[in-house]
C-alpha cells in the first residue's frame, strides 16, 4: 500500500496553480449545489486534509490517479496486490519497461511524486482514515470485500445510521468497449451486493468440452489449467498456478500447444494463454479513460460538497457511437450484506445441506465462492460445513449428504455464513417449507 500526499503550503504551490479549480469552488455557477456557498475553504479542504484511497493500480487505477493528483488532492493512498507484466504496458501509462516485476501500488505512486510536485509517500493509514474510497478493480470478489468492510464500519445509534460512519464508495469498472460509474453511500444508497445482477457471469467451459472435444484455443489451456496442472505438479506438490509467475504460464502455454496440436486447433499464444489463466478481460485505454474522468468528477463532487453527485449509476457504452445514460439502483430490502436482519432461506427439512449451498454458490443475489456454514445449538457454535481447512472440511464433509432436519436445525433457526467475498459473516434465517 503506498499514498501520494502533499503539503498545501509547499513550494511547489506557484502562483495560479489551482485556478481551474477555482473556478468551480470560488464562484457560483448554474450546476452549484442549492446549499453551497463559494469560498477557499473546500479548495483547502482537498489540498491539506481529504485523504484519498484507491483500490486499484491497473488501467482504470493509473487513470484515476493521474486524475485526482491533478485535480488538487494530495493525500492519495494507493493499493494494488499485483506485480506489472509486459502485457500492462499498453494501457497502464504509468509504467515502464523497467518497472516489469516490480509491484504495480509502489510504482504508480512514485511514478505521481515525481510527476505532481508536492507529492510524497510517507505512510500508511487504516481504513476509518479516509474520507472517499475509489475502486478500480476487475474483481468483482474484492469489490464485494471492500463493500463488506464500508459496511462493517458504520454505526448505529437506537436503530438510527450515524452519518459521520459513512465513508463514500466510488466504483469504477470497465469491460472492453463498457463501462460504468456508480457512488455508494454506505447503508444509504444500493450497495454493491444490492445489484449483483449487474455484473456479467464469468464465462466458463463445459468440462466435458475441455477433456474429450476441445475446438477453441481457449479449450486446451483450461483443459492444462485445470486437470494437467494438478495432475503433473510441475513445481512441486504444494505449488498452486500463479498467473503472474511466468515460468508457469510458460510451462502451461507449451503444454497448451502440445494439446491443441493433438486436435489441430490454431491460436494458442503465450498472451491468450496468460488472459484464460488469469481471466483478464480485453481493456480499451479509452473507456478506462473515459470512466476515470467520471470517477474523479465524483469525487470531487463529494470532497467539495459544491455539485450534486451522481444519483447513482452511470453506464457508458463505445461500442457503435457513443451511449450514455444514468439511473438509480435502487437498495434491496432483504440485501445480505447491507439489509441490518438475516436473509430468509426457504428450504423444506428434507433439503440436503448440499442444497443449501449450491443455492449459496449459485444464486444471483449472492454468487458467494466457498461458504462456510455455522449455527448454534444448545447454547454452543456448530460448525455444518467448512472447506477452506482440509481438515474440518474432511470432518464436516458428510453433512453435505444429510437433510436439515437430520442436522437438527429447526424452522427459524440462523446460520452464519462466512465467506471470501465478504469481512463480516452474513446471517441467515431457516423458513421451512411445506
Amino acid at each position: 500500500m503506498m499514498l501520494v500526499d502533499g503539503d498545501a503550503g509547499s513550494t511547489s504551490d506557484w502562483d495560479d496553480r489551482w485556478n481551474h479549480i477555482k473556478k468551480f469552488l470560488e464562484r457560483s455557477g448554474p450546476f452549484m449545489h442549492p446549499d453551497f456557498e463559494p469560498s477557499t475553504e473546500s479548495l483547502q479542504f482537498m489540498l491539506e486534509t481529504c485523504k484519498i484511497l484507491v483500490i486499484g493500480a491497473g488501467g482504470l487505477g493509473c487513470e484515476l490517479l493521474k486524475n485526482l493528483a491533478l485535480s488538487g488532492f494530495r493525500n492519495i493512498h494507493v493499493v494494488d496486490m499485483d506485480n506489472i507484466d509486459v502485457s500492462n504496458l499498453n494501457r497502464q501509462f504509468l509504467f515502464r519497461a523497467k518497472d516489469v516485476g516490480r509491484p504495480k501500488a509502489d510504482v504508480a505512486a512514485d511514478f505521481i511524486n515525481s510527476r505532481v510536485p508536492g507529492c510524497f509517500c510517507p505512510s500508511f493509514y487504516l481504513y476509518l482514515e479516509f474520507h472517499i474510497i475509489v475502486c478500480g478493480l476487475d474483481s468483482i470478489v474484492a469489490r464485494r470485500w471492500m463493500n463488506g468492510m464500508l459496511l462493517s464500519l458504520l454505526v448505529y445509534e437506537d436503530g438510527v445510521l450515524d452519518p459521520s460512519s459513512i465513508i463514500p464508495l466510488i466504483d469504477g469498472g470497465t469491460e472492453g468497449f463498457k463501462g460504468n460509474a456508480r457512488v455508494i453511500l454506505p447503508g444509504m444508497t444500493a450497495c454493491i451486493d444490492c445489484t449483483l445482477e449487474l455484473y456479467p457471469p464469468q464465462i466458463n467451459f463445459p468440462m466435458c468440452t475441455i477433456a474429450s472435444m476441445p475446438r477453441l484455443p481457449e479449450h486446451c489451456i483450461e483443459y492444462v489449467r485445470i486437470l494437467q496442472w494438478p495432475k503433473e505438479m510441475p513445481f512441486g506438490d504444494d505449488m498452486a498456478l500463479d498467473g503472474d509467475d511466468p515460468e508457469h504460464i510458460q510451462w502451461v502455454y507449451q503444454k497448451s500447444l502440445e494439446r491443441a496440436a493433438e486436435f489441430s486447433i490454431t491460436g494458442v499464444t503465450y498472451r491468450l494463454t496468460q488472459g484464460v489463466v488469469k481471466r483478464i478481460i480485453p481493456a480499451v485505454a479509452s473507456t478506462n479513460a473515459a470512466i476515470a474522468a467520471a470517477c474523479a468528477t465524483e469525487v470531487f463532487k463529494i470532497a467539495s460538497s459544491a455539485y450534486l453527485p451522481l444519483n447513482n449509476y452511470m453506464v457508458f457504452n463505445d461500442v457503435d457511437g457513443l451511449y450514455t445514460y444514468t439511473f438509480e439502483a435502487e437498495r434491496k430490502e432483504n440485501c445480505s450484506a447491507c439489509s441490518q436482519v438475516p436473509s430468509d432461506l426457504h428450504f423444506s427439512p428434507s433439503s440436503k445441506l448440499q442444497e443449501v449451498l449450491d443455492y449459496l454458490t449459485e444464486s444471483t443475489s449472492l454468487q458467494m465462492k466457498s461458504p462456510a456454514i455455522t449455527t448454534t445449538m444448545d447454547g454452543k457454535n456448530k460448525t455444518l460445513y467448512l472447506q477452506s481447512v482440509a481438515s474440518i472440511e474432511q470432518r464436516t464433509r458428510p453433512n453435505l449428504t444429510k437433510t436439515l432436519n437430520e442436522l437438527g436445525l429447526a424452522d427459524g433457526q440462523e446460520l452464519a455464513v462466512a465467506d471470501v467475498t465478504t469481512p463480516q459473516t452474513v446471517l441467515f434465517k431457516l423458513c421451512f417449507t411445506s
